[in-house]
């Protein structure tokens, strides 16, 4: 089993979410942005999600509610790391 590389991960979403116009306000933004839309896959050793399964998964256990607005994509990668490591997807 290959831990996955949570750098590799944030480098991923970073360059997913660039293209968006910022800052975002709400998730459905960030679509048109994304090289395959709704398909667009997150992938580092045994971790892989999908754009739609990141919402879910992100989701923060600390009762913090999203950050949107965004203002850049890198605050953005930074949120969805910390809730994925929040809910043990990533170390």
């Amino acid at each position: 089993m290959t831990e996955p590389d949570t750098e590799a991960i944030r480098r991923q979403l970073i360059d997913a979410f660039e293209g968006a116009d910022y800052p975002v306000s709400n998730p459905i933004e960030l679509l048109p942005a994304l090289p395959n839309g709704p398909a667009t896959t997150f992938e580092s050793g045994e971790f892989s999600m999908s754009v739609l399964e990141l919402r879910d998964g992100a989701q923060r256990t600390d009762g913090a509610t999203d950050g949107f607005p965004y203002e850049t994509p890198e605050a953005l990668a930074d949120d969805i790391i910390d809730g994925l490591q929040d809910v043990g997807k990533l170390p």
